[in-house]
Order: structure tokens, then C-alpha cells, then sequence
């Protein structure tokens, strides 16, 4: 549907949700640190868009050894509202390291950001190396993967974040619940 209004053209149009109209990975093309770094694993790997969990194939981040409260971050550059989280983990050892990751949806990097809100807790990825956490259009600019606790390691293999552009409103259709969105254009 085309509504004129002055010299604005509205778009609206209506969109079955299903994977073939996901929303994007905002992350993308965000920047990644992380609390330290073993070897060549830097925090970047980790959106580099390949879903590769074998560490040694080189495509995840990794942080030192017996660090205590490791972290994981992604600066998406300006703040989104996060639908999901998809997160892949090591896929050739180590799966349980992951195990009380929490990750965290925000806007401050008070605790190099690891004091914002909470989206999920990671209980156990073992035999699923990849898993989506739904965040319930939670608002935020860094996304944080954190594990509180002592002599630990954080590797990630990847981070996806999926949010919808600027300029898209995505709003739930009330008629289904969340298996239709409506999407705004402003032209």
C-alpha cells in the first residue's frame, strides 16, 4: 500500500516471517574486543560471518587462559533493537566452556559493558554448536558475551545480532502473534 502525503510517499507492506525474510546481522559490521586474546583468536573472528566452529580452522575468538570474568563485545556504531542473538560455539572440544555465559543487550560500557541488561544465560550448548536466544526487541548498542566467574576461557566462534535497518519499522501484526510484521518505509 502507497500512501501519499505532501512530498513523502509511506510504504506499507505485509510479510510472512519465515527464514526466507530474516532480518539482518547487524553485527555484521560492527567492531569487536574482547577482555584479552590468545594467540591469533582475535575478538573479530567472531562476526566474521562464517559459522566455522573448529578453533583450529582459525574463524574464532578466544581469550586467554584461567581469566577471571572473560568477555566478549560487539559496538554495533549506534543503537538497534535487538530481536536475537544467535551464538556458535567450539564445535570440536571444549563445548562446556561456554557453559554460564551471559549475554548482555545495552548502551553503557559501565564494566566494559557487561552491567547491561541481560538477554540469556547459556546454559549448555553441548551437541548444538549453534543456538538463538530471542531478546525481545531489547535496545542496544554493544552486546556483550560475558562469563562471571573465575579461571575461565571465552571462545566464540560466532556472534550473529539481528535487528532490523534504520528507516524499517517493525511492528508485531497482533493478528498472529509474531508470524507476521509490518514493515514502513518513509520515502
Amino acid at each position: 500500500v502507497e500512501v501519499y502525503y505532501g512530498n513523502h510517499i509511506f510504504i506499507l507492506m505485509l510479510i510472512q516471517k519465515s527464514d526466507r525474510y530474516p532480518l539482518p546481522n547487524v553485527a555484521l559490521k560492527g567492531e569487536a574486543t574482547q577482555s584479552s586474546t590468545l594467540s591469533f583468536a582475535t575478538a573479530s573472528k567472531a562476526i566474521d560471518g562464517r559459522r566455522i566452529s573448529f578453533y583450529s580452522d582459525g574463524f574464532c575468538s578466544h581469550t586467554a587462559e584461567d581469566e577471571t570474568d572473560p568477555w566478549w563485545r560487539v559496538d554495533l556504531q549506534r543503537s538497534f533493537t535487538v530481536t536475537a542473538v544467535k551464538v556458535t560455539n567450539r564445535g570440536d572440544c571444549c563445548a562446556e566452556r561456554l557453559d554460564g555465559a551471559e549475554i548482555r543487550i545495552g548502551n553503557s560500557l559501565e564494566n566494559n559493558g557487561n552491567n547491561n541488561p541481560r538477554c540469556g544465560i547459556i546454559e549448555s550448548l553441548a551437541g548444538t554448536p549453534t543456538y538463538t536466544f530471542h531478546c525481545n526487541e531489547m535496545e542496544g548498542r554493544y552486546i556483550n558475551v560475558f562469563i562471571p566467574a573465575p579461571l575461565r576461557v571465552l571462545t566464540l566462534c560466532e556472534v550473529e545480532v539481528f535487528a532490523p535497518l534504520p528507516g524499517i519499522a517493525v511492528l508485531s501484526s497482533g493478528i498472529c502473534g509474531s508470524c507476521l510484521f509490518f514493515f514502513v518505509f518513509f520515502i
